[in-house]
């Protein structure tokens, strides 16, 4: 009835099951031995083998929520809706919407812009214009876009993204800060103006034991691609706190870039050791822009207005001259790598209240021509950009929005080297993902999309430049679903830091 042939398939096969299961049961008794004799993990000790579901499931759920069940708007630390935004100009894609909007216009903090009843005709339309930073420095940096790439360091990212980044850039006419990590020939590459952050440990402009070197500091400055320095006194995912940089990630190419030795451990102070208190400040600031000759200022993020109205205060005293030629001010809900939980959410004042505050300090202080104050801090959408313009901005940067335009998947990987987009690893295996050639157009393009975007939110408040929006042209909402002028929400922050 059946060929000898068919016979002999049929029994390999049953053999074959029974070996599969020998095999899963022999597997199950022995991660039941496991998991019953290990001491670690409770669940695991009083449910044997099932107990390990509820850590697949874990970490498999983040995935589920993300692609399945959250809805638009509901994600953090970026949701669907703004992710889409910043992907679909990257791609050079209609960011026209059809039906109405699915942003609730009634949330809290909501920004309304006010539409004028006569805005300027079509060929009126807003144009931004360039801006000088630095007018006591001996070389002034005109800057020509406000929005701009903020501080990304070479080891934080990779060889590929620094690369496409520096190439977008220069295609967009923005410029890139290089984060703390120092100057690297990868953000040299493409051509763009570059702002050299100075951290706490001043890579790439150190001496051996972490203090400043002037002479490598000059020769840094001489380059005509850094157009300005910004001293780094903290970042808003972890203000007050330094870093480490493992001895296993110290590679002779970071070693040599950052100035440290190959292989070992490099610590970030918490602060700069010369600058004990604004006066210090000042004449650090005052050193770093003779010794270079470029426009120098600071980043910091707000904790309280005393800090800010002493250094204004201190500023007019000594003279508008001794003052940082701009500003970076980041907020609390900045971004990082790596950084302890209670500092990512707990320290730090949102750039939604600090804008604010500081902007009427600038401005009381009559240091608004002066002092260029620059905003940072998850703003990353043309409605973002024309708040903080609103709000006191002079220019905007971003770091998280670029990363989506290069293919960011809020993937939460960045600390683990295992970035499935190649942005934040350096596996090779992930970086051949992320292609130069293809990215560097996505980052042009969604820089281009930001500034034609809030020119557009401009035009239709009525002025003919993004900087000539005022407090005036934006309303916030309210808990009750109504809506306030935006300069009615600083003169209650302003009464209640007076009470």
């Amino acid at each position: 009835m059946f060929s000898d042939l068919t016979i002999n398939i049929i029994s390999a096969l049953a053999v074959l099951f029974i070996v599969v299961i020998g095999l899963v049961a022999l597997t199950v008794v022995v991660l039941f031995v496991i998991d019953k004799t290990q001491r670690a993990d409770a669940i695991r000790r009083n449910y044997p083998v099932l107990g390990r579901f509820r850590h697949l499931f874990t970490e498999l759920g983040e995935f589920f929520r993300q692609y399945f069940f959250a809805m638009d708007r509901e994600e953090l630390p970026f949701n669907r809706a703004q992710r889409e935004w910043v992907r679909r100009a990257g791609e050079g894609e209609s960011n026209t919407v059809a039906f109405g909007s699915t942003r609730s216009l009634s949330a809290p903090g909501t920004p309304i812009f006010v539409n004028a009843a006569f805005p300027p005709l079509d060929e009126q339309a807003a144009k931004t214009k360039p801006m000088q930073i630095g007018p006591h420095a001996r070389k002034p940096y005109l800057a020509t876009s406000i929005f701009n790439l903020s501080g990304m360091s070479y080891g934080a990212i990779s060889k590929p993204a620094v690369q496409a980044l520096s190439r977008g850039c220069k295609e967009a006419g923005i410029w890139m800060n290089t984060g703390e990590g120092g100057l690297s020939p990868y953000h040299l590459e493409g051509g763009c103006d570059i702002v050299f952050q100075m951290g706490t440990a001043k890579y790439g402009v150190r001496d051996a034991y972490g203090h400043l070197d002037d002479a490598k500091l000059r020769a840094l400055a001489d380059n005509p691609q850094v157009r300005m320095i910004e001293i780094k006194l903290a970042q808003g995912a972890k203000p007050g706190k330094g870093g480490i940089l493992p001895g296993s990630k110290v590679t002779p190419e970071i070693a040599d870039i950052r100035g440290i030795p190959e292989g070992q451990t490099s610590y970030s102070p918490n602060r700069h050791k010369e600058v004990d208190d604004f006066s210090d400040l000042l004449d650090f600031v005052d050193h770093v822009r003779e010794v270079s000759g470029l426009p120098t200022g600071i980043k910091t993020v707000y904790g309280n207005g005393e800090s800010f109205s002493e250094l204004f205060a201190l500023i007019q005293q000594r003279g508008a001259e001794c003052a940082p030629d701009f500003i970076t001010l980041d907020g609390g809900e900045g971004g990082t790598g790596a950084s302890p939980m209670p500092l990512m959410d707990l320290v730090g004042v949102s750039i939604r209240e600090a804008l604010l505050h500081v902007a009427r300090l600038r401005n009381e202080a009559g240091l608004k021509e002066r002092v260029r104050l620059i905003a940072s801090g998850k703003l990353v959408n043309p409605g973002d950009i024309a708040w903080a313009m609103c709000a006191g901005a002079d220019f905007v940067t971003s770091a998280r929005g670029f990363m989506f335009s290069l293919g960011c998947i809020q993937a939460l990987k960045c600390n683990k080297n295992t970035c499935p987009t190649g942005i934040t690893t350096h596996n090779p295996r992930f970086q051949k993902g992320l292609v130069v050639e293809e990215k560097y157009k996505r980052i042009a393009r969604y820089a281009q999309g930001i500034t034609e975007e809030v020119e557009i939110i401009a035009h239709s408040v009525g002025v003919t430049e993004p900087r000539l929006m005022r407090r005036k042209h934006v309303r916030i909402v309210q808990a009750d679903g109504s809506s306030v002028p935006l300069d009615v929400i600083d003169d209650r922050y302003k009464e209640l830091a007076a009470s």
